[in-house]
């Protein structure tokens, strides 16, 4: 599991990102770049890192679940994620 103060970080730059983005997205319509850098470097969305749902496993994420290869495995022979099944031929 990773440590709880990278994920409160992760958390915190998603917030920031949500609260900016319509300052961010018409300043840069009008081109106001002297505006832009006097932002929050963390609201921009780039700075964002996808991470484990469960784990806050930053590598390895599934975006389409959400989860980690680790914790999507698990949940996956265990059943509990509707719809996949494990191959065999």
């Amino acid at each position: 599991m990773a440590r709880k103060s990278l994920i409160a970080r992760e958390n915190k730059r998603a917030r920031l990102v949500a609260k900016y983005a319509d300052l961010r997205k018409k300043l840069k319509e009008e081109g106001k770049w002297e505006e832009l850098d006097k932002l929050p470097r963390d609201s921009s969305a780039v700075r964002l890192h996808n991470r484990c749902r469960l784990t806050g496993r930053p590598k390895g994420y599934m975006r389409k679940f959400g989860l980690c290869r680790v914790k999507f495995r698990e949940m996956a022979l265990e059943g509990k994620i509707p719809g996949v099944t494990k191959a065999s031929w």
